[in-house]
C-alpha cells in the first residue's frame, strides 16, 4: 500500500513538473496525450505509460544529480522542465554509456585522474597547472560562491570573455549550482549581450576584463534579475563589481551542505547549458542542452575515435567557447578521457596560435576552415621562396604522401619506401616547424573545408578530418577518422545517433538527426522548436545532402541559402563558391549571387594581411599574391592599386577563364556564372562579413555591396 502510495505521490509530481510542456511522442508509441498551460488532458494509456516508466527511474530519484526525472516528453521549451532521453525500448543506446551529469563526470574523473593535470595557463612566461582534484574543487567553490550569491534555479550565469580557467570554472560551477551556463561572444555588441542576459534570466555575469564590463554596465539598469557582476581579470575599479579573487573567497565560506543540497536535486535530463545561435535573421534563439546531451555527445566521439582516459592527450584552448563544438572538446571531451588543456594568448586568431602550438604540441586540434586556411596560406608563401632543388625533393614528397594516404582511403594498404623516407626526412620537421610534431587527429569543424585544402594537407602527412554537427544537436553528429575518411564526406554517423534524408530528391534531400544529443528545445519558444523537431523527435538542419553506400555523409548545400534564379532554379552557393576558391588559391572568398536574378554572379576577394591588433584586414596583398600579378603583367602591392584605375584585362581574363573552368562542371546553364567583380576589402570579423566562427554573413554581405552588385545586373 505505502509502495502504491509513493508511486502516485511521484506521478503527480511528475505531472505538475509537465505542465507547460507540449507533449509529443513517436508514431511508434501508444500513448496519446498533450499538456498546455491551460490545464491538462490525460488519457488512460499515458497513466499506464508513466507508471512504468516511474519505476524505471524510482530508483534514481532522489539520488541526484545522475538521476532521471521521468518525462514523457522529447521536447521542452521551460528552463525549469525535463524531457524523456532518446533511449530505445530495449534501453540501449550506445550500449555502454550509462546516462551521466556535468557534475557527475567531473567528480568521476577528479576520482579516477586525481593528480593528472587538467588546466594549464601561461602567467608572466610560467605555466600555472591546475589538477583536476582541484579543478573540482575550486569548481565547487565557485559554486558555493554563486548561490550565494543568489543565483536561482534555472536562471543564468553569462559569461563573456576569452578562453580561460576562470570561464571553465565559472561555466561548470553554474552548472553545479543549479543553474544554465550561457556563453557569449566576445564580439558581442552591448544590446546583444543585453539579449542573451534578459533572455536566459541572467542573476550573474562573469566579464573577463574592463572593455566587456562596459558592455554590462550600459545595460545593467535593464537587467531585473541581474544580482551581481564578477571580473576575472584584473581589479575591477567599479566597487560594484566583484573580483574573482573575492568570489572564490565568499565560496570558500560556505559550507559544502549549501551545494550538496543543489546537486541532489539536479537531473540529467533538464537544462544545464544555453548555446544562442548567430541570430542571421532576427534575435538569436537560445538552443537548450541538457546535462545527458552534453556529456553523451562528448562520449560518443571518445568512443569513435578511440580516446582511452588517463592517456596523456593534449589540447589547445583558442576557439570561441560560446560555441558548442568549442565547449564539447575543450570542456567535456577532455573531462571525460582527463586530458590535459593549454590556453592559447587571447590574440590566437589573430596570429599568436602558433607559439602557443609550438609550446605545447598537442596531441589532438580542432580548428575552424580558416584557421587551416591561413596555415595553408602561410605555406604557400614559404614554398614561393624556395630553391629548385627544394621545390622539386617537397613536390616529391607530397606526392608521395598523397598517394599513401589516397590508397588508404581507397582500403588499399600501402607503406612505400618513399613515403617512408618523405615521412621521416620531411614531414616530421614540417609538423614539428607547425606545432604538431606530437598531433595524431586533425579535426576540421563549424564549415565545409575545401578538398584542395584538405589535400594539401594530406600530402603534407596532415590527414584533416571532417566533423559535422550543430547547436541543436550538442556539437557532433558525424565524424571522419582515420580508415573511415575520404575527401568529400563530413563523416559517418556516431555511434548510438541515427541519420537520414528526408524529403530525396535527385539523390539528396534534407539531414535529419536522431539521438540523445538533439536539443530539449529553443527557449520559451515551443512553435519554432517543433519547426525543427518533427513528431517522431527527428532534428531537421536545413542541410541538403546525401548519404553513400558505406555510410559516408555528405553536404551539398543549405536550404536557407539557396538562391532561387528569377528562372526558378534552386542554387547552392557554397558547393559552387568552393569550386571558384579551388581554381583561385589566390582568392580568399568568393560570394555568388543570384537570388531573383537573372543569373548568376560572383564577388571575389583576394588574399590580404591582416592587422595584428584589430584581427580586419589591410590593403596589402600578400606575397604570393603579389608575385602572381606581377606575372601577369599587372604588378600590384595593395588591392587599391589593383581596383583604381579598374581591374587589369590581364587579370580580368585570368579570372575569368577560372570561372569558365567552373562552370564546365555546372549541371544546368542556371548554374553557370556570367560575371564577376573584386571587391575593395577581404571579410573579417572585426568589419562584420563573418561571423563568430568565421561563417559568411549573407545578409551582410548583400548590404554592404548593394552598389557593386546592381552594376553587374545593368
Amino acid at each position: 500500500m505505502d509502495n502504491r502510495i509513493a508511486k502516485l505521490f511521484l506521478t503527480l509530481l511528475i505531472l505538475r513538473r509537465l505542465q507547460g510542456c507540449a507533449v509529443r511522442f513517436s508514431s511508434s508509441q501508444k500513448a496519446d496525450f498533450f499538456f498546455t498551460g491551460a490545464g491538462v488532458n490525460v488519457k488512460k494509456s499515458f497513466i499506464n505509460t508513466m507508471e512504468n516508466y516511474t519505476e524505471m527511474a524510482q530508483e534514481t530519484y532522489n539520488d541526484g544529480p545522475d538521476q532521471i526525472v521521468p518525462a514523457e516528453n522529447y521536447i521542452c521549451t521551460d528552463p525549469a522542465g525535463y524531457v524523456r532521453l532518446r533511449i530505445p525500448e530495449n534501453g540501449k543506446a550506445i550500449e555502454t554509456i550509462k546516462p551521466i551529469s556535468v557534475p557527475g563526470l567531473l567528480q568521476k574523473t577528479a576520482k579516477e585522474h586525481p593528480d593528472t593535470v587538467a588546466l594549464a595557463r601561461k602567467i608572466n612566461g610560467v605555466w600555472e597547472k591546475t589538477t583536476f582534484k582541484e579543478y573540482h574543487a575550486q569548481v565547487r567553490t565557485c559554486a558555493k560562491g554563486f548561490i550565494k550569491l543568489g543565483l536561482e534555479k534555472n536562471h543564468s550565469v553569462c559569461i563573456l570573455g576569452f578562453n580561460s580557467p576562470e570561464w571553465f570554472i565559472s561555466d561548470l560551477a553554474a552548472i553545479f549550482a543549479g543553474g544554465i551556463a550561457v556563453g557569449v561572444y566576445t564580439t558581442n555588441s552591448a544590446e546583444a549581450c543585453y539579449y542573451c542576459a534578459e533572455n536566459s534570466r541572467a542573476n550573474i555575469v562573469v566579464v573577463e576584463d574592463q572593455k566587456q564590463l562596459e558592455k554590462i554596465l550600459e545595460i545593467r539598469s535593464r537587467l531585473p534579475n541581474l544580482k551581481a557582476i564578477v571580473q576575472y581579470s584584473g581589479e575591477p575599479t567599479n566597487p560594484d563589481v566583484i573580483s574573482w579573487k573575492r568570489l572564490m573567497e565568499i565560496g570558500a565560506a560556505e559550507a559544502d551542505e549549501s551545494l550538496d543540497q543543489v546537486l541532489k536535486q539536479i537531473a540529467v535530463n533538464q537544462c544545464c547549458t544555453l548555446v544562442y545561435t548567430s541570430g542571421t535573421v532576427g534575435n538569436p534563439k537560445g538552443v537548450m542542452l541538457s546535462h545527458d546531451n552534453l556529456t553523451w555527445d562528448a562520449l560518443c566521439i571518445v568512443e569513435r575515435l578511440g580516446i582511452i582516459a588517463g592517456d596523456g592527450e593534449v589540447l589547445v584552448s583558442y576557439l570561441p567557447l560560446s560555441h558548442v563544438a568549442a565547449q564539447v572538446v575543450d570542456i567535456y571531451i577532455t573531462m571525460s578521457t582527463a586530458s590535459t588543456i593549454y590556453f592559447a594568448d587571447k590574440d590566437a586568431l589573430k596570429g599568436t596560435l602558433i607559439n602557443t602550438l609550438l609550446e605545447v604540441q598537442p596531441t589532438k586540434f580542432l580548428g575552424v576552415p580558416r584557421v587551416f586556411e591561413k596555415i595553408y596560406e602561410k605555406m604557400m608563401q614559404i614554398a614561393s621562396k624556395s630553391g629548385v632543388l627544394r621545390k622539386y625533393i617537397s613536390t616529391w614528397a607530397k606526392k608521395q604522401a598523397l598517394q599513401h594516404h589516397i590508397d588508404n582511403i581507397n582500403g588499399i594498404k600501402s607503406y612505400t619506401w618513399g613515403y617512408s623516407f618523405a615521412r621521416t626526412m620531411l614531414f616530421s620537421k614540417v609538423k614539428a616547424a607547425l606545432g604538431f610534431s606530437r598531433c595524431t587527429y586533425f579535426c576540421s569543424a563549424a564549415a565545409p573545408l575545401a578538398v584542395e585544402i584538405k589535400k594539401y594537407f594530406y600530402s603534407l602527412d596532415i590527414p584533416i578530418m571532417e566533423c559535422f554537427g550543430m547547436s541543436e544537436a550538442s556539437g557532433g553528429h558525424t565524424v571522419c577518422c582515420e580508415g573511415a575518411t575520404n575527401f568529400e564526406s563530413i563523416g559517418m554517423t556516431l555511434p548510438g545517433m541515427k541519420t537520414k534524408i528526408h524529403n530525396e530528391e535527385d539523390g539528396q534531400g534534407e539531414i535529419c538527426m536522431y539521438g540523445r544529443h538533439v536539443f530539449m528545445g529553443y527557449l520559451n519558444e515551443l512553435a519554432k522548436t517543433e519547426e525543427t523537431l518533427d513528431e517522431d523527435g527527428w532534428l531537421h538542419t536545413g542541410d541538403l545532402g546525401r548519404i553513400d553506400e558505406k555510410g559516408f555523409v555528405y553536404i551539398t548545400g543549405r536550404q536557407k541559402e539557396l538562391l532561387v534564379t528569377a528562372g526558378g532554379e534552386n542554387i547552392p552557393p557554397v558547393h559552387i563558391e568552393q569550386q571558384v576558391k579551388a581554381e583561385l588559391p589566390h582568392v580568399s572568398n568568393a560570394f555568388l549571387i543570384g537570388d531573383k536574378r537573372k543569373f548568376l554572379s560572383v564577388l571575389l576577394t583576394l588574399k590580404t594581411e591582416v592587422d595584428a591588433q584589430t584581427g580586419a584586414p589591410t590593403d596589402e596583398l600578400i606575397p604570393s599574391v603579389q608575385q602572381w600579378l606581377a606575372s601577369l603583367g599587372c604588378p600590384a602591392q595593395t588591392v587599391k592599386q589593383v581596383l583604381e584605375a579598374g581591374p587589369d584585362k590581364r587579370l580580368m581574363d585570368v579570372l575569368m577563364q577560372a570561372i569558365e573552368r567552373v562552370n564546365s562542371k555546372a549541371t544546368s546553364n542556371a548554374q553557370t556564372i556570367k560575371k564577376i567583380s573584386l571587391l575593395p576589402a577581404d571579410f573579417s570579423i572585426p568589419t562584420g562579413e563573418l561571423g563568430p566562427t568565421m561563417k559568411v554573413k549573407r545578409r551582410i554581405v548583400e548590404q554592404k555591396y548593394e552598389d557593386i552588385i546592381e552594376k553587374m545586373y545593368l
